[in-house]
């Protein structure tokens, strides 16, 4: 009866070797993979950094590549815009004259064309039927010390015959004063047909102290004045003139427009 209980244990739990034995297998198994994890999880930690650190480099060399791109066009914008900004400026002090020879060339605003073909002079046929009266006029700027006036107030001429009149000018003063004077025709529409030949306008005139002169106006008007329609019912043009006093710096304003 005793020997079955001695040998039972034996037979139900393994030898203490055999523990021992599976005990070291698990530690050792325990340890491989704890030794793995912490090289993986070591491993893990640094791999990013070395990426961020290339990440970081590469958008360093991006900003530097992006800040000499926006250097080199903020350059070349302000180029362009310094270079409108001069030629602006040119524009500028250029408008008025090109203005005035525009009007002059084309009669508009009332400006009286200057200039003239001198065939078409010899060979146009004044219209006898279409009497035309002529007025002038003339003024003075406010600071214009000068005493100006037309010698006639009117003159009658047909289109396409020539006709002459004459301004007077006279600087009262005791200091010389040079005068540069402007000149419209009304109504302006007629301002294209008005043609002079010979004309005092726009060039400076010097008038010692006391001195008095003769300025004439050689002109003639179109012919074809009395084909516009728009001409139809007009029988009087006048032909004023200002005179301003010429100063350093001093903008005329542009024919047809006032004076103040």
């Amino acid at each position: 009866m005793l020997l079955p209980l001695l040998v039972r244990p034996s037979l139900c739990y393994p030898p203490t070797s055999v523990l021992l034995t599976r005990c070291i297998r698990m530690l050792r198994c325990d340890a491989g993979r704890t030794l793995h994890s912490q090289a993986e999880h070591f491993l893990w930690r640094r791999l990013p950094l070395r990426s961020q650190t290339r990440g970081a480099k590469t958008r360093s060399r991006k900003t530097k590549g992006q800040d000499e791109d926006w250097k080199t066009r903020n350059k070349t914008a302000l180029t362009y815009i310094a270079a409108a900004g001069v030629g602006m400026i040119g524009l500028s002090y250029a408008a008025v004259p090109l203005y005035r020879l525009y009007c002059q060339a084309s009669g508009l605003g009332g400006t009286a064309v200057a200039g003239h073909d001198t065939e078409l002079v010899e060979t146009m046929k004044p219209v006898k039927e279409r009497v035309l009266k002529i007025t002038f006029n003339a003024d003075t700027h406010a600071s214009m010390q000068w005493n100006f006036r037309p010698q006639q107030t009117e003159i009658y001429v047909v289109p396409g015959e020539t006709a002459l009149a004459f301004y007077r000018a006279k600087n009262p003063t005791d200091k010389p004063i040079i005068g540069i004077s402007t000149y419209n025709v009304v109504p302006f529409e007629a301002g294209q047909y008005f043609n002079k030949i010979q004309c005092f306008c726009f060039e400076e005139q010097r008038l010692n102290p006391h001195e008095e002169v003769d300025m004439p106006v050689f002109f003639y008007i179109d012919p074809e004045f009395d084909e516009d329609p728009r001409m139809a019912r007009v029988s009087t043009i006048t032909l004023s003139y200002t005179f301003f006093e010429a100063k350093e710096g001093q903008k005329l304003p542009l024919p047809g427009y006032s004076y103040n």
